[in-house]
């Protein structure tokens, strides 16, 4: 039998990332520790576990020298979920996290719509994967983060005389680019199963390292903050019900717990399209302004359920 420590951990990886989340639980007196992925040193045979673990690790530590991190999260996870100790975004939901190749069965099994890939594991491949694809196509890292590492091509003669990097685990996708209608990309944002905001995020995809919060800025990444001089610029939307539905069928699918979800509309048919799965949701910058509401106080409402606190 496992010997519970009564605090909830919190396993992340970007030192800036989460002061907000700590804020909020210091502010409700919930108890609480941290472990940093990149940092992971763990006894299986202690015994001794946290009442609680939240994932909050990143697929694009590689990009900040902490790739190192990646899989051991996956193996430390899977072993406290061995020794049924609940996990707020476990293995399976990480799993789904750092694979793209994961994410196109996941698209198919939810009966959605997304855009046509091929999977390789060397760039000799590229050029036969993508034989029979619509170009432009891009090179989509299977380990990514706010984007990194995707590069487009024009046509297959541009990308047989690439320098391609697969990225991290050296998998990749060769995936049609989908045109997104009004430049638009929508991400949505699900907790415990249910929808909690939307945000329209506009770009001229000129670069594809996106990411939704001002505080997760990256030597290769950009976000809403910088909308003046990159022509990005953020909104709150309100998706429509069929796209909601998707997104809430892909998040179960995924068992997230918390996390956002990708969509554009495909400006040839008018489809929605989803392509991209996300279980390390860095909340919009602003929110309160942006949404109306705090979504960290409701994800710390969400920890508060599960470790037993009652409802004010």
């Amino acid at each position: 039998m496992p010997k519970l420590i009564d605090k909830v951990e919190i396993l992340y990886e970007h030192p800036e990332w989460f002061k907000l989340l700590f804020a909020e639980l210091e502010r409700r007196g919930i108890d609480y520790t941290t472990r940093r992925a990149d940092r992971l040193c763990y006894d299986p045979e202690a015994g001794v576990f946290p009442a609680l673990t939240i994932n909050r690790m990143s697929p694009s530590s590689w990009k900040r020298g902490h790739g190192h991190g990646i899989f051991a999260v996956r193996d430390y996870l899977a072993h406290l979920e061995e020794n049924q100790i609940p996990v707020i975004n476990g293995s399976h939901a990480w799993g789904v996290e750092i694979s793209k190749a994961r994410q196109l069965d996941l698209f198919r099994r939810a009966g959605v719509a997304y855009p046509k890939a091929r999977v390789i594991n060397h760039p000799a491949l590229a050029l036969e994967a993508a034989r029979g694809l619509r170009f432009p196509v891009v090179i989509k890292p299977n380990i990514g983060g706010s984007g990194a590492g995707i590069v487009r091509f024009d046509s297959l003669e541009e990308l047989a005389t690439a320098q391609l990097d697969l990225g991290y685990d050296q998998v990749a996708l060769i995936q049609e680019f989908v045109p997104a209608r009004g430049g638009v990309i929508t991400r949505v944002e699900v907790l415990n199963g249910r929808f909690l905001y939307a945000i329209r995020i506009y770009t001229d995809f000129t670069d594809f390292n996106l990411c939704p919060a001002d505080i997760c800025r990256t030597e290769d990444a950009f976000c809403p903050a910088e909308a003046p001089k990159k022509g990005l610029r953020v909104e709150r939307a309100d998706p429509p019900a069929e796209a909601i539905a998707g997104v809430l069928k892909l998040a179960e699918f995924a068992k997230l717990d918390i996390g956002g979800i990708e969509y554009m509309i495909d400006d040839r048919s008018g489809e929605i399209v989803y392509y991209d799965i996300n279980a390390l949701s860095n909340f919009v910058a602003n929110a309160p302004e942006v949404l109306g509401f705090d979504p960290t106080a409701r994800f710390a409402d969400y920890i508060e359920q599960r470790i037993g606190v009652p409802v004010a």
